[in-house]
């Protein structure tokens, strides 16, 4: 169902963001952090659908967790989530090839950059955790040319901003439902693409455990590694410091040559990176955007004994 387009809405919505940006990166580092504290209290309060079900996913993944420390993870993760706006505003103004040490650490980095120079395609599989972001900036910033699979914003103005910034050191965004042309010629000549992983497919995905639980999962992300013969980096970046301190963490590297003669071979790679996104996440749970509803689809079975 397409939305009825809004224009006046739509712009006035652009210029108030633009007009945050603008005082953000124009305001000393510790006012904006503060800022994005105040703003975290603000929305814990204020966006109760949200917390409610940040609160059930966490009691999910985590069974036996005191109510109080539920919602010391529910307010982390708004904590985290308004200061990663604040970062990737800031992003432009701070980051650079000169010092991009200051701000990030590879972890077990030569499997990514093993990867990125190799003449094989790379799939880059992260999740939303940590500063997703920040990667594909980095990365830019450093002289790599990569993708990255996203989705496009309803509103046109905020699109072509965020798609500025994306774009701004060298990576390329592919639209996620739009670019198939696009995004194939990439895998054929050998490109790097990074994509989302922890994203709800529908009834129509193959389904995984994940934090205990089914996950409906895309099987596009499998089926690209087998069909280009490209293996799968999984990457997370969390916050290991403060201000604006990541670790770029690689935890696995999946080759799909190793599942060749499976005929689950899609189920079973698509398991293999969700447990290896698990993990990233255990280590650093506040750091993921537990407000989405990931497991929503559930396997028809367990929907009707639950009937």
């Amino acid at each position: 169902m397409v939305r009825p387009r809004r224009p006046v809405f739509e712009l006035t919505v652009y210029l108030v963001v633009r007009a945050v940006v603008c005082v953000v990166q124009a305001a000393p580092t510790r006012a904006a952090f503060a800022f994005a504290d105040l703003l975290a209290q603000l929305m814990y309060h204020v966006d109760r659908r949200h917390r409610l079900v940040a609160s059930e996913n966490l009691r999910h993944a985590f069974p036996g967790l005191p109510p109080a420390s539920v919602d010391r993870l529910v307010r982390g993760c708004y904590r985290h989530f308004c200061t990663l706006i604040i970062e990737i505003a800031l992003l432009p103004r701070k980051l650079h090839v000169h010092n991009w040490r200051r701000y990030a650490s590879l972890v077990h980095g030569g499997r990514v950059v093993g990867g990125l120079l190799d003449r094989r395609p790379l799939l880059v599989v992260t999740a939303h955790f940590g500063n997703w972001e920040m990667a594909g900036f980095m990365l830019g910033a450093l002289g790599f040319r990569t993708y990255a699979i996203a989705r496009v914003l309803d509103n046109p103005h905020l699109e072509r901003f965020l798609k500025t910034f994306r774009q701004k050191t060298g990576q390329t965004i592919i639209a996620k439902k739009d670019d198939f042309d696009r995004l194939s010629a990439a895998m054929r000549a050998g490109g790097k693409v990074a994509t989302l992983g922890d994203q709800d497919a529908g009834p129509r995905g193959v389904f995984v455990e994940f934090f205990g639980r089914p996950a409906s999962a895309h099987k596009a992300v499998a089926l690209m590694a087998i069909e280009y013969d490209a293996p799968m980096a999984v990457v997370g970046v969390p916050r290991v410091g403060e201000p604006m301190r990541y670790e770029t963490v690689c935890e696995e590297v999946i080759d799909p040559r190793e599942y060749t003669d499976r005929p689950d071979a899609v189920k079973a790679i698509t398991q293999r990176y969700h447990a290896a996104l698990e993990r990233l996440i255990r280590r650093h749970p506040e750091q993921y955007f537990w407000l989405h509803r990931r497991w929503k689809t559930q396997p028809a079975a367990k929907k009707a004994k639950a009937a």
